[in-house]
């Protein structure tokens, strides 16, 4: 067997095929769920991601548009670039409360994909014992790893690889996955054959992520306007989150799993034994008014190492102030967000005292009742 990057071009089609089968294999021994292998063609992909930013619809997310080309032209990020070995890793941990957290509105709803570590670290460090594997097969070879790091568009290079298809919520389905699961890349210059893509899609009439979205951010088949979507206005946005969407928000804190709970499919996804996976501080049943008393040093000392850091401690009062203002009334939620109303931060002043507005029409009607 060829034994260098340079004799790859010898293998024959029935040996570049066995390689692609062991790559599958060794991806599947290192814990993930499915492995595809593509090419970089996304020309249709191309013209939707370039209708979608035109109408503004990525918001505040400057990075969709800054690449140009690069993001839907993988070849043009990195040079060299034949084929793309695409990976999914389920996330959903075992005996993890998900709808029932959402009917308990002093909780703190955190999306089940940030409950444990962050996943950028365990995927990359899983594509770089893949890669150790394909070098130990073929010598040195050219390829990047990415994990949700650069301008790459992850779901529809694993449509291409026969991953899944995408939902009317524009988040990619697989039969036996629903979308709870992570998407990871290996740009390579390897000749590989690719997988067919998955083309068969199977939401049908079904339109419950549609209906499901608190705040009708899906617009349109496959289309969602970032702009209205809670994972955007929790994690993305940095300013004030518009009072037309705060009380939609309820007590989701960071990100939002609405559209992917209530999708038919998410029934099938199998529990991820994953240690990192696992929930941290009990962020899966934690009550909002336990998250808003963190200090800074309290919350950057139980985020390290979590996806929920990069927003910052202020917008991590700012969307708990929200959450807070949507429970019910109770003199300690009350005191809470009143020691919160001299905070140095004016974007999280505004929202305490939205959130002491709606706690104040609370209490007068529970007056009123009594």
């Amino acid at each position: 067997m060829p034994t260098t990057v340079a004799d790859i071009q010898d293998y024959s089609p029935r040996e570049l095929t066995e390689l692609a089968e062991r790559i599958k294999q060794w991806g599947r021994e290192l814990g993930f769920a499915q492995v595809g292998i593509t090419d970089t063609d996304l020309e249709a992909h191309e013209r939707y991601l370039e209708r979608w930013l035109a109408a503004g619809r990525h918001g505040e997310m400057g990075f969709m548009a800054k690449h140009g080309s690069k993001r839907t032209r993988p070849h043009e990020l990195i040079p060299g670039t034949l084929r793309v070995i695409s990976v999914r890793m389920d996330y959903l941990p075992p005996e993890v409360e998900t709808t029932k957290l959402l009917a308990k509105p002093d909780k703190a709803y955190v999306s089940r994909y940030a409950l444990g570590r962050d996943y950028h670290k365990l995927i990359r460090k899983r594509l770089a014992a893949l890669v150790k594997h394909i070098e130990d097969e073929v010598g040195a070879f050219g390829y990047r790893a990415f994990v949700d790091s650069a301008p790459v568009m992850e779901r529809a290079l694993a449509q291409k690889a026969g991953l899944g298809w995408f939902g009317k919520n524009s988040m990619l389905l697989n039969p036996q996955a629903g979308s709870l699961f992570f998407l990871g890349e290996l740009y390579t210059d390897l000749p590989l054959p690719v997988d067919a893509p998955f083309e068969n899609e199977h939401c049908g009439n079904c339109s419950q992520c549609r209906t499901a979205c608190p705040t009708g951010a899906i617009v349109d088949d496959k289309v969602v306007d970032s702009r209205r979507c809670i994972s955007y206005l929790t994690i993305e946005l940095h300013g004030s989150i518009p009072e037309q969407y705060r009380e939609a928000m309820g007590n989701r804190v960071y990100g939002c799993d609405d559209c992917q709970l209530v999708c038919p499919f998410t029934r099938f996804t199998r529990a991820s034994h994953e240690r990192d996976f696992a929930p941290r501080h009990d962020l899966d049943r934690a009550s909002l008014v336990r998250l808003f008393a963190w200090s800074e040093e309290e919350f950057l000392a139980k985020t390290e190492g979590s996806a929920i850091r990069r927003i910052g401690y202020i917008r991590w009062l700012r969307n708990l102030a929200v959450g807070l203002g949507n429970a019910p009334w109770s003199e300690t939620l009350e005191a809470a967000l009143r020691a919160r109303l001299s905070y140095p931060s004016e974007l999280v002043r505004e929202h305490v005292r939205w959130a002491l507005a709606r706690q104040y029409e609370k209490r007068q009607r529970l007056i009123a009742r009594s």
